[in-house]
């Protein structure tokens, strides 16, 4: 298989806008009282975002696990706020990923805890989601793939959370997840793999589970008793990955997941992506998505995106 080297100029643009994670952000002395700090963090963030679609376009998995880093190493972070004064509230996020390569066979497990109080004393954010990934390749076109994920929202219980919370949001809680699971796996192949032009397709088959706030509860909304406590149910799962490279200026992706099973709504995702680099200083790219999901008023969402680095 020829390797390809994914750092084009473009990359190197956004290498150029990043920063150590442990950074001084204060850009000069006196920037945080001064309110500067507060804008250049948000610049920062603007900066991220559009490294992020960049970079979700240059695919690590592209070409295979030829270059992938091997044995075991990962990373944590945790960051907290307490505020008291005028507000008196606190949050905390925690979150890590652990990777294992051995060869043909990758791992990795990733967790993410989020906690939060309003001013009020109550929580108004309890997040846990954990996420497993892993392939096993046979050779360079066939492997074998894991995926799993659980999203814990320790809100939705069918119980008034915060003074401040609406008769509108309150309602939400009974239909929205407390829980939701997914563990599938299967095979994946790569149909065409060069240079210019690679495709990847994959599907399996798996579990999902979902509980409900009203599940949660033992009841909905308006008081009527719930039979089911949770929904268990087989799911299915198919993915594509396509990419073409038009030129050295040029090149196009196409992502399509689908995501469903017997008792849960059906969720489709596509989005195409074009990136140009218009120069050395100047790359662009526009991506076009689309989101269906079966059980909406108005089933399907799009949305367009443009994104612009430009080095100087």
């Amino acid at each position: 298989m020829k390797k390809v080297t994914l750092l084009t100029s473009t990359a190197a643009i956004l290498a150029a806008l990043s920063v150590p994670a442990f950074a001084q952000t204060e850009i000069s002395t006196g920037a945080d009282a001064a309110g500067v700090t507060e804008i250049n963090d948000r610049i920062t963030d603007i900066e991220d975002d559009v490294t992020d679609a960049f970079e979700r376009d240059n695919d690590a998995e592209r070409f295979g696990p030829a270059d992938r880093r091997q044995g075991l190493f990962g990373t944590m972070s945790l960051s907290y706020t307490g505020r008291d004064g005028n507000t008196d509230n606190q949050d905390l996020a925690i979150g890590g990923r652990v990777n294992y390569n051995q060869g043909v066979f990758a791992q990795s497990v990733g967790l993410s805890i989020e906690f939060g109080e309003d001013d009020f004393g109550n929580k108004d954010q309890e997040d846990i989601a954990a996420i497993y990934d892993a392939q096993y390749y046979f050779n360079d076109q066939f492997y074998a793939f894991a995926l799993g994920r659980i999203n814990q929202n320790g809100l939705v219980d069918g119980v008034r959370n915060s003074d401040a919370q609406t008769d509108d949001d309150f309602a939400d809680e009974f239909s929205d997840f407390r829980t939701d699971a997914f563990l599938g796996f299967g095979p994946g192949y790569r149909i065409l793999n060069s240079a210019d032009t690679t495709w990847r397709v994959q599907a399996g088959v798996g579990v999902r589970y979902t509980k409900t706030g009203a599940q949660e509860a033992g009841f909905d909304f308006d008081g009527t008793p719930v039979a089911d406590s949770s929904d268990t149910s087989v799911g299915y799962i198919a993915s594509s990955r396509l990419y073409h490279r038009f030129n050295e200026n040029i090149f196009l992706t196409n992502d399509t997941d689908y995501l469903g099973s017997e008792d849960s709504a059906d969720v489709i995702t596509n989005e195409l992506g074009v990136n140009l680099q218009v120069s050395e200083q100047l790359a662009t790219r526009v991506s076009y998505t689309t989101e269906y999901q079966e059980d909406r008023a108005i089933r399907t969402d799009n949305s367009v995106g443009i994104a612009v680095v430009y080095g100087f």
